[in-house]
């Protein structure tokens, strides 16, 4: 029987890697596992594109996962900004601990915020958690949630 087994990785397209790595490495604090090229034939056919290699930077997330960063090189590229609210754009969200602290730091490493500060949530099964959205260089929305306390 077929079943999803776990998570691996979320992989997100970035226009300028050194400024990517300074909001998800230095900002967030994101553990860097590989930086290296790819330019292996069968990501060409999987991917239905014809590029010279792909910068890939593998982050890892406390408590499992990898963020995956990928700057496709030799190939034509446009920005996919979008608002959270149009279909086919996504986030990426984290746990974290002094939220507020963390903004201010990301913001201080190019990410610009969707509300002033983060917002706490006032009813539903996350009542008392805080949040807050900071889009990336690109404009990647990356949620931070801290957890209630009570």
């Amino acid at each position: 029987m077929s079943s999803v087994t776990g998570f691996f990785h979320s992989g997100i397209t970035v226009r300028d890697m050194d400024v990517s790595l300074q909001f998800y490495r230095d900002g967030l604090g994101l553990e860097e596992q590989f930086d290296r090229l790819l330019d292996a034939d069968y990501l060409r056919t999987v991917l239905a594109l014809d590029f010279t290699a792909i910068r890939a930077v593998y982050l890892s997330i406390p408590g499992g996962g990898i963020v995956e960063l990928l700057e496709y090189q030799g190939i034509e590229r446009m920005p996919a900004r979008s608002r959270p609210n149009d279909f086919g754009s996504g986030h990426l969200c984290l746990y974290v601990e002094g939220i507020a602290e963390l903004a201010s730091r990301l913001i201080a490493h190019g990410g610009v915020p969707r509300s002033a500060e983060p917002v706490t949530i006032m009813s539903g099964p996350n009542e008392g958690a805080t949040s807050i959205y900071i889009c990336d260089p690109d404009g990647y929305a990356v949620e931070l949630f801290e957890r209630s306390s009570a």
